[in-house]
C-alpha cells in the first residue's frame, strides 16, 4: 500500500470515528450532503440567479456588437411632406417674384451599409425615389429615382475604431465568462460555511442537551452524596454552577440552531417553512496540488488576467488615438450609381445616366501650443502605470494560487490531527465519567474532561468546514478542477 493509500485511509478512518453517535442516523428526507447544497446554491440561489442575469447581459452585448458588423439593412422616407406658403422664386433677371406654392414631396430608400474593419471605413448601397409635386396656381410632378448607388466613407491617418472595439469586446466577453465562473466558486465558499455553521450549531446543540443532561445527573448524584456528606458543599455549589451554566448554554444553541438553518435556507433558496437537515460523511477528495501547475492555470483563467489584457489594450489604443488624432488627417468619400429623373414613375427607372462623386477633405493643426505631445505623454505614462499594475495583479494571482494549493494541503493534515483529537477527547471524557461515578477523580477533573471534549469536537468540526473552504477556494483562484484535471467550464 502506497503512503498516499495509507493516509487516506487514516483519514477515513479517523473522520468516521470523530462523527457523533447518531449523528447519521435517522435523518429526514430533507437532509443534504455538502455538494448538493452547493449546487443548489449555484441553480437557484438568489448570487447566482443575478450572477446568471449579468452573464447573459454581457453575452446579449456580444451578440449585438458582433451584428452590428454585418450588413445593416435600414428603411428611410417622408411620406409625404406637404407645404403651402408664398414662396419667394428668384427670376432670369435678378428680380424676386413672391409666388403662392402648394407643394407635396414625399422619399423612400433602402440603405445597406457594411463596417469594413481591416481599414475603418464604411462601405453602403443604396437605392431611393423620390417625388415632388405642385398644385394649385402651378401644376408639376417630376419623379427622381437612384436604382442604386455605391458608397465608401474612409479615413485616412486615424485610429480604426472598428478593430479596437473589435479587440476589446472579444476580451471583455472572456472577462464576463470568467467573472461568471468565479461568481459560481464564491457562492461555493459561502455555501460551505453557511452549511457548517448549521452543522456546527447542530452539534452544539446536540452536545448541549448532552451536556444538561449529564450535568442534572451529576447534580443530583452530588446533592445524595453531601446529604451522608461524602463531598464538602464547595463541591455542590460547583456542580450547580455547571448545570446553570449548561441550560444557559443549551438555551443559546437552540438560538443559534435556529438562526444557521434560516441563513442555509436563504443561501439556498428554500422556503423557510421547509424541513432541511445536512449530512456530514467522511468522504474528502484525495488529491495532491502540484503549486507550479496552481500557478499556471491561475495565470491562465483568472478572469484578473484577462482584465489586465484588456487594460493593455485600452491603453495602447490611448497612445495610437493621442497620436493620430492630434496630427494631419484626411478622410475620402467616393459614390457611384445610376439616377434619372421624370414625370412618370415608370419612365424614371428607364436609360438611368451614371452618377460619380469623389471628394477628400483635409486637416492640420499648424500650432497647438505643445498639447499634441503632452496628450501623448499623458497617454504613455497612463500605459506604464498600467503595466505596473497588471505586474502587481500578475504577482497576486501567482501568491494567491501558491498559498491556496499549500493552504488545502494544510487543511487536510490539520483535519487529520482534529479528528483524532476529537476521538481522543471523547474517550478520555467517557473514562473521566465513569471514574467520576464511582468516586476516583474529583468534579474539576470531570468538569475539566466535559469542556476538552467539547472543544474537541468543535475543532473537529472548524477544521472539516476550513478543508471545504480551502478546496473550493483553490477552485476559486484557479478556475480549475484538480480532481479531473480540466479547467471549469
Amino acid at each position: 500500500m502506497t503512503f498516499m493509500a495509507k493516509t487516506s485511509a487514516l483519514l477515513c478512518a479517523l473522520l468516521v470515528a470523530a462523527v457523533p453517535r447518531g449523528a447519521h442516523a435517522q435523518l429526514p428526507a430533507e437532509a443534504i450532503t455538502l455538494r448538493q447544497a452547493i449546487e443548489m446554491a449555484q441553480r437557484q440561489g438568489p448570487q447566482a440567479r443575478a450572477a446568471m442575469a449579468q452573464r447573459e447581459a454581457a453575452r446579449q452585448h456580444d451578440r449585438a456588437f458582433n451584428a452590428r458588423l454585418l450588413p445593416q439593412i435600414s428603411l428611410a422616407g417622408t411620406v409625404p411632406a406637404y407645404q403651402r406658403a408664398i414662396t419667394p422664386v428668384l427670376q432670369p433677371d435678378g428680380t424676386t417674384l413672391y409666388t403662392p406654392l402648394q407643394q407635396t414631396s414625399s422619399n423612400l430608400g433602402v440603405n445597406i451599409t457594411q463596417q469594413v474593419p481591416l481599414t475603418g471605413g464604411q462601405l453602403s448601397f443604396g437605392s431611393s425615389v423620390s417625388q415632388l409635386q405642385l398644385s394649385g396656381g402651378q401644376q408639376y410632378k417630376s419623379y427622381t429615382t437612384v436604382p442604386y448607388q455605391v458608397s465608401l466613407q474612409q479615413p485616412i491617418f486615424r485610429p480604426n475604431e472598428t478593430r479596437w472595439n473589435d479587440r476589446e469586446q472579444a476580451i471583455s466577453i472572456e472577462i464576463a465568462e470568467r467573472q461568471y465562473l468565479e461568481t459560481r466558486e464564491q457562492i461555493a465558499i459561502a455555501t460551505t460555511n453557511a452549511f457548517f455553521a448549521f452543522y456546527s450549531a447542530r452539534i452544539n446543540l446536540s452536545n448541549s442537551v448532552a451536556n444538561a443532561a449529564v450535568n442534572d445527573t451529576v447534580y443530583t448524584l452530588n446533592k445524595g452524596r453531601f446529604e451522608v456528606g461524602k463531598i464538602g458543599e464547595n463541591d455542590l455549589l460547583q456542580s450547580e454552577l455547571a448545570l446553570l451554566r449548561a441550560r444557559a448554554a443549551l438555551d443559546q444553541a437552540k438560538l443559534d440552531f435556529d438562526r444557521s438553518r434560516a441563513a442555509l435556507k436563504i443561501a439556498i433558496n428554500v422556503p423557510q417553512s421547509a424541513a432541511l437537515d445536512v449530512i456530514v460523511t467522511s468522504e474528502v477528495s484525495d488529491f495532491r496540488v502540484d503549486t507550479l501547475v496552481a500557478v499556471q492555470q491561475a495565470l491562465r483563467n483568472q478572469s484578473q488576467s484577462r482584465l489586465n489584457e484588456f487594460n493593455d489594450v485600452d491603453a495602447n489604443r490611448r497612445i495610437a488615438e493621442a497620436k493620430l488624432f492630434g496630427g494631419p488627417g484626411a478622410s475620402v468619400t467616393a459614390s457611384y450609381g445610376v439616377n434619372q429623373t421624370a414625370g412618370i414613375l415608370s419612365q424614371a427607372y428607364q436609360n438611368p445616366l451614371e452618377s460619380q462623386a469623389v471628394a477628400i477633405s483635409l486637416s492640420t493643426p499648424l500650432y497647438l501650443f505643445g498639447a499634441h505631445s503632452a496628450d501623448v505623454q499623458a497617454a504613455q505614462a497612463t500605459r506604464e502605470a498600467v503595466l505596473n499594475n497588471n505586474k502587481l495583479a500578475a504577482s497576486n494571482i501567482e501568491q494567491g494560487a501558491r498559498y491556496a494549493a499549500l493552504g488545502l494541503d494544510q487543511a487536510r493534515r490539520g483535519l487529520i490531527i482534529s479528528a483524532k483529537g476529537d476521538t481522543v477527547g471523547s474517550k478520555r471524557y467517557e473514562v473521566a465519567y465513569n471514574r467520576y461515578v464511582i468516586g476516583k477523580i474529583t468534579y474539576a477533573d470531570l468538569y475539566l474532561s466535559q469542556q476538552e471534549k467539547d472543544a474537541a469536537l468543535q475543532a473537529y468540526v472548524a477544521a472539516l468546514q476550513q478543508y471545504w473552504v480551502s478546496y473550493y477556494t483553490l477552485r476559486l483562484v484557479t478556475l480549475y478542477d484538480f480532481e479531473k484535471g480540466a479547467p471549469l467550464r
